[in-house]
């Protein structure tokens, strides 16, 4: 066993490191979509969309461990096995997902440091100064390319959400059991 994993089951440090980054992933969108129930300027809509910048970069902070323990954990079988096509969509599906966990918390970095220069810390007086100089248009293309990547994850975050219920409920595999 690998730090509480079984065959059939991922490591629990995957297990963990899963669930909460998905409920990490699920602040951030759930975050900067209500920042639209505040007024424009106000001190409750900047605290929303720093909430989402900072839960952004605990993603970020976790997609290293991610990774680490994806490489050194074995991936637990699907029984019963799947046809090659379908395992090549889970492959292709999962890869998109790490470049999302990595790609959007690090364009939403570099556009705030392109724009302002510096990420303040909140509570604090300090501030991460940025390794760039600030170019407003890059960062407002960086930003354009992170809300497009937010947009476009929907859909590959809602299939696999499909997926993991396709398996469980229609397949009957023990797909999403190995995650739990």
């Amino acid at each position: 066993m690998h730090n509480g994993a079984s065959l059939s089951r991922y490591a629990r440090s995957a297990r963990w490191l899963h669930w909460l980054m998905a409920l990490l992933v699920l602040m951030a969108y759930g975050l900067i979509l209500s920042r639209g129930q505040f007024e424009r300027g106000s001190l409750e809509r900047q605290w929303v969309v720093l909430s989402h910048f900072w839960v952004g970069l605990l993603v970020l902070t976790l997609v290293l461990p991610r990774f680490w323990v994806r490489r050194h954990h074995p991936v637990p079988p699907i029984t019963p096995p799947l046809a090659a096509g379908l395992e090549q969509v889970g492959r292709l599906t999962h890869y998109a997902l790490y470049g999302f966990l990595l790609a959007q918390p690090l364009l939403g970095l570099f556009t705030v440091w392109l724009s302002s220069g510096a990420v303040k810390i909140p509570f604090t007086s300090w501030e991460l100064p940025s390794p760039f100089a600030v170019d407003p248009e890059l960062a407002k293309s960086l930003k354009g390319v992170h809300i497009w990547l937010g947009q476009a994850f929907y859909w590959v975050i809602g299939l696999h959400v499909l997926a993991a219920l396709w398996h469980h409920l229609i397949r009957r595999d023990d797909t999403l059991k190995r995650m739990l």
